[in-house]
């Protein structure tokens, strides 16, 4: 039995060709301002690092920056990377922005750097040794952030209980998801081969939190779609030239779209992009609606979180609208 989908937004930030990070600043509020008041619910900001096409390595200063520029949306981490920080510091760094702006802040944690293991050691010096538990971190910045009664205290941050959510693009994180009772997130915009048995691990092993009392199953989606196929086919050159250069370790900015990617790509790297990062919601907004029941009909999410990289910003804009109303079409077939 399908349910209805709840939608929120995963930005990653890109600098478009011709632009630099104040400009992906200013188009990362421009997105923000047009679904604030919608249907999505929240606003994502991703972490990555040593990528000059990606300006969201300093997560929580885009959380801050989003929030003073909207009103309804919950904002928050697509995710903050734990190897990164110390539980305790991002603690006092929501508890900061939640004094501030209230209980709209969501805190997705990943298991993963972000970036290479050059930078990661760049990062976070102190942590040589290679010991770390996901699983051990979470649970120490869940204590810091309720009234758990300890000696140490952040401050702000104890006592605000932001809501967690775990993310994850294997199985390892839906097995912690699941013991500790959070919402899981799963990455299918870049790693969708494991989504239905992480998605299956974390239903059969959930149990109960104060968060939480039944799984919340959430996905992150690529979605890019145009008022015909043509168009959302043109536009989609751009995503894939910007996972090429990802493949072939080239650090280009996010890339205007092309009337045909022959001669750009070889039929083994095409196969592999849409393969790795497939587009899953694609085309005009009818080929989303049926998407949609294919996609429910196998894994039965509670929330897809849409992902983009389409380089004109009107075309971006009309692409969420036109993912908001075919979900407002598949929600109505399904009451």
């Amino acid at each position: 039995m399908t349910k209805k989908i709840n939608i929120s937004v995963l930005n990653l930030v890109p600098v478009r060709e011709g632009s630099n990070a104040t400009g992906a600043f200013e188009d990362m509020i421009t997105l923000a301002k047009h679904v604030d008041g919608s249907s999505y619910q929240r606003y994502w900001i991703s972490e990555h690092h040593n990528m000059v096409s990606i300006a969201s390595s300093a997560t929580r200063q885009l959380i801050q920056h989003i929030l003073q520029n909207t009103e309804h949306l919950r904002v928050g981490s697509g995710g903050v990377m734990l190897p990164n920080h110390s539980p305790y510091i991002v603690a006092e760094e929501f508890g900061t922005l939640h004094a501030i702006f209230g209980d709209r802040l969501d805190l997705g944690l990943g298991r993963a750097p972000g970036t290479d293991m050059l930078t990661a050691n760049a990062i976070r010096r102190n942590n040589h040794d290679g010991v770390f538990s996901f699983k051990d971190e979470i649970e120490e910045l869940q204590r810091y952030l309720s009234n758990s009664g300890t000696s140490l205290v952040a401050y702000p941050g104890n006592n605000t209980y932001i809501p967690i959510y775990v993310l994850g693009s294997s199985t390892d994180s839906a097995h912690i998801a699941a013991s500790l009772g959070l919402p899981y997130a799963f990455a299918a915009h870049f790693a969708p081969a494991q989504m239905k048995e992480a998605f299956s691990i974390y239903e059969n092993n959930f149990k109960p939190s104060k968060q939480l009392s039944e799984p919340y199953k959430m996905v992150s989606n690529n979605v890019i779609l145009a008022d015909t196929k043509a168009q959302a086919e043109y536009l989609a050159t751009t995503h894939y030239m910007n996972i090429l250069g990802m493949f072939r370790s080239s650090r280009m900015l996010l890339q205007p779209p092309v009337d045909s990617m022959d001669g750009i790509w070889s039929p083994r790297e095409e196969h592999a992009i849409n393969t790795q990062f497939p587009l899953q919601f694609f085309g005009t907004k009818e080929d989303a609606v049926q998407q949609l029941k294919d996609f429910q009909q196998e894994f039965d999410v509670d929330e897809i979180i849409a992902a983009a990289y389409i380089y004109d910003m009107d075309a971006l804009l009309k692409s969420y609208d036109l993912f908001e109303e075919a979900v407002k079409e598949y929600n109505a077939e399904i009451e």
